[in-house]
């Protein structure tokens, strides 16, 4: 998997120089200067010399270099969806046709993961309800302790000692609290606009895609969940019952970690979209 990812950060790094070159001569010779570009299309000079020198590692997400590389085209006078086109994503990539953006079957694909996501989702919320409901239901069913085994506890030495069946009633409440098999990390999603995220759960990668506006998702963890966003302005976060929060500002690129013991999400300092530096 490495290695084909490797691959793919190779094609995408010799496409981005070359039309980065052709920008750089198009601007060049119309005599405009880096800082009218950025003027006009409201991307960071060092964004837009990234592009010019086909430095992949300096940029965001692929699906954003290809928004930068429309709008720089067309600032210049040239097609900006078709040099945008140009620069692979990893779908284009690993797709068996060239032409896949064409065949219908392609299109539906990302509606049929989001629904084998959902169908996943709610099998698994199915069977942990089961779980809980037969484990909820055995303790109810358990026979009350016999009044010989509680006679051998209890002090005999008068009849007012017999009816000491009370002490055993605590340790029956406590075990049928159906939440202690419950993950501490439970965070909600709610997209209001277009976003690619990626998902690490406990420090695995459980999700890694763009959802659509209106998606709504949840997933839990034991220790630590990570939310990383491509359009930060476009996702609510709930974590463990708490009020809606929206991640960041519209377009910019964040990333939330949520830990068992605390209260509150940690915020780190991640690379923010460069729209919104």
């Amino acid at each position: 998997m490495s290695k084909d990812i490797s691959q793919i950060e190779q094609i995408q790094t010799e496409k981005l120089a070359e039309l980065g070159a052709r920008l750089r001569e198009c601007r060049e010779s119309q005599l405009i200067t880096i800082e009218q570009v950025a003027g006009k299309t409201m991307i960071q000079p060092r964004i837009l010399n990234a592009i010019e020198a086909g430095r992949l590692h300096q940029l965001p997400e692929p699906v954003y270099i290809q928004g930068f590389i429309k709008r720089y085209a067309d600032a210049l006078g040239l097609n900006g969806s078709d040099f945008a086109h140009a620069f692979p994503l990893e779908a284009d990539l690993n797709s068996i046709k060239p032409s896949w953006q064409d065949t219908p079957a392609a299109q539906l694909r990302p509606i049929h993961l989001y629904a084998a996501y959902v169908l996943l989702i709610v099998a698994a919320v199915s069977g942990l309800s089961y779980v809980l409901s037969r484990s909820s239901s055995s303790l109810a069913g358990r026979p009350a302790p016999q009044p010989s085994a509680v006679t051998a506890v209890a002090p005999s030495t008068s009849p007012s000692a017999t009816p000491s069946a009370s002490p055993v009633a605590p340790n029956v409440t406590a075990t049928s609290s159906p939440a202690a098999s419950d993950k501490p990390v439970r965070i909600n999603v709610t997209l209001t606009s277009q976003s690619w995220l990626r998902i690490e759960v406990d420090g695995k990668t459980d999700f890694q895609g763009i959802l659509p506006e209106g998606t709504q998702r949840t997933w839990m963890a034991t220790n630590r969940l990570t939310v990383r966003a491509g359009n930060a302005g476009g996702v609510m976060l709930t974590y463990n019952e708490g009020t809606p929060t929206r991640m960041g500002e519209p377009g910019a690129v964040k990333e939330v970690t949520f830990s068992a013991p605390q209260q509150s999400a940690s915020l780190p300092n991640p690379v923010a979209s460069p729209d919104n530096e």
